[in-house]
Parts: structure tokens; sequence; C-alpha cells
């Protein structure tokens, strides 16, 4: 791996002693199997134990790991003959928010996503996966596009929020993600969400008001980053883990409040440690839960999906 996290590194120096060992025995006499077995049995029990009880500020770190299969390889793994189709047809077209027509196992679809970038120059490029309005625009452009021909929608979310620099809210920023969410809300085909890194704010539910939303087991959905939160209510950046845990953000938490339908497990060390098995499981989900929703008509899908949303936060009396 490229990069470690913090908890990760007593975990990478077993794995890397391992390696050195393998490395030495390469080419000579010394006999290190039974030594690096035993460094390997360590690092994996170690791996385990450490990725069984990560706290709400860990899971975010891994949610934000670079090495996390983004929307391009979702693209390049899960769909063929992908077409990228490109602007708002108002103002100008947005790397952030990155979506087009493709062939998912077989049959026609239109993905949408946000794309973080998979190095500096891209990350710069695709602003870190935070659109501006003419991305939310487009992705209304397509998911209406997606309706008129009868295609269902997959959408992976992966972003820190919506961009908020001045430009954006001359442009309407508020405005553009509003009518995405309710173009979401009011689409007659079916919409599957996957969140698979960071769902930050409206900037993320604006692609992810669906039929179905699933999450990776190392992702968070919050109206808000630890970080901004810990700014507004104690206005210091060390409280940024004390404000992780109040935001109930992780997948666990929102499955057990009945805000998300699945939480798709990841491989032991998260998605960053195992890209193809992360990919495979979430292709899996999304055609499992597209079987489910391809028989219905367009009305008792939007009826349903605004009943949905409707009752989340809905207290129940008695």
């Amino acid at each position: 791996m490229s990069t470690l996290l913090d908890f990760e590194k007593p975990i990478a120096e077993l794995e890397g002693k391992a390696k050195e060992l393998r490395h030495l025995q390469e080419g000579s006499d010394l006999d290190l199997a039974d030594e690096i077995a035993r460094l390997e049995s360590r690092a994996a029990k170690l791996l385990a134990q450490t990725y069984a009880k990560l706290t709400p500020w860990q899971k975010a770190q891994v949610a934000r790991h670079p090495d996390r299969p983004r929307f391009k390889d979702y693209v390049a793994e899960l769909v063929s003959e992908f077409t990228p189709l490109a602007g708002d047809r108002c103002f100008a077209e947005d790397p952030a928010i990155q979506g087009g027509l493709a062939r998912f196992r077989g049959r026609s679809i239109l993905v949408l996503g946000q794309e973080k970038g998979a190095d500096t120059e891209q990350r710069v490029r695709h602003n870190f996966g935070m659109a501006r309005p003419e991305g939310y625009r487009k992705a209304v452009r397509l998911m209406t596009l997606a309706e008129r021909f009868g295609l269902p929608v997959v959408t992976f979310v992966d972003t820190p929020g919506a961009h908020p620099g001045i430009d954006a809210e001359e442009r309407g920023q508020a405005e553009a993600i509003a009518r995405s969410l309710a173009r979401c809300l009011g689409l007659a085909v079916p919409i599957v969400a996957v969140v698979v890194g960071e769902g930050g704010s409206g900037g993320a539910i604006a692609l992810a008001a669906g039929d179905r939303i699933l999450m990776l087991e190392h992702s968070i959905y919050s109206v808000i980053s630890p970080e901004g939160c810990a700014a507004i209510l104690w206005r210091a950046a060390d409280k940024a883990p004390e404000a992780a845990e109040a935001l109930k953000f992780t997948a666990q938490d929102l499955a057990g409040l009945g805000l998300v339908d699945e939480v798709i497990p990841e491989p032991l060390g998260g998605a960053h440690r195992g890209r193809q098995t992360t990919i495979r499981a979430v292709g899996d989900a999304i055609e499992r839960h597209l079987a489910e929703l391809l028989g219905r008509d367009g009305r008792s899908l939007v009826e349903a999906r605004r009943a949905k949303f409707l009752a989340m936060g809905r207290l129940a009396e008695g």
C-alpha cells in the first residue's frame, strides 16, 4: 500500500519485517520459513483485531483512503460499452461528477458518480469529488435521459460534499442540489445508490435518493464531516474523533436506523487491501437489488421511493 493510516502502522511493521526476511531468504541458504510464517500470522491476527473494533473516526479515515476503488475503477470492472456524457447544457462540464450509458451484466443502464481522482493532478482536476452546480445539473440531465429510454440508474457516491466556493454559490449551488434530489425522487425508473467512500452532506444525497441505498462496510454517510462538526460545536479541530462518535455516520449505525438497505462487506483490512474483491461484491449487490426493482412500474417506484424518504426520522408512538 502506498498510504498507511496511523492505526495500520503496527500491522505494516510486521508485514514489512516478513517481507524483508522473505527477500533475505531468496538466493541464500537461510531457512527463515518459520520466522516468516510467525510474523505473517501475527500481522494477520493484529489486522483482524484492529478492523473488528474500528472507531467511527478510524472508519472515516478508511472511507477516505486514497487507495480505495473509485468511480472509474467500478466503471472499468463492472460495466462494458461505457459511453461518457458530458456537460449540463447550461454552463460547463464538471469533472467531479462523471456519468454515461453502459451495459451492466447484459443490461443497459445509466451510471453516475463522483470521481475524486487517483493522484494529485487528477484530484485537482476532479476537484476532489466536490461538484459545482453544473455537475448536479448534468446529473439531472442524464437521469432525465435515462427515464426517457427506460434505463435503470446506478450511482456511486464518494464526496466530502458539494464545492463550497463563491463561484458555486453564485451559480446556484443549493438550487442545483435540490433539483438533483427532486429528480431522483421523481424518476420513474429504478435507482440503486452505493456509498463507496465518503457520503458528505447534500453533495452526496443529491445522487443517493434511490430505491435502494447500499453502503460499503467502512464507508460513511453524514450531513457534515466530523471536522466541520467539531469546528461548529467546539471550534477545535482535535474534537473531530468525538464528533465522529456523535454523528452516527457509519454503515452499521445507519443500517440500524433503517436509513440504508444493505451493508456490503469489505475484505479484511478494508477495500484498499482487496480492490477487486470489493468491486465484485458491489457488483453482485447492485445486480441483486436491480433484479428486485426492474419488474415494477414507474408510478409504484416513485410512490415507494417518496414514502421511504418521508418515513425517515418519523417517530412511532407507543
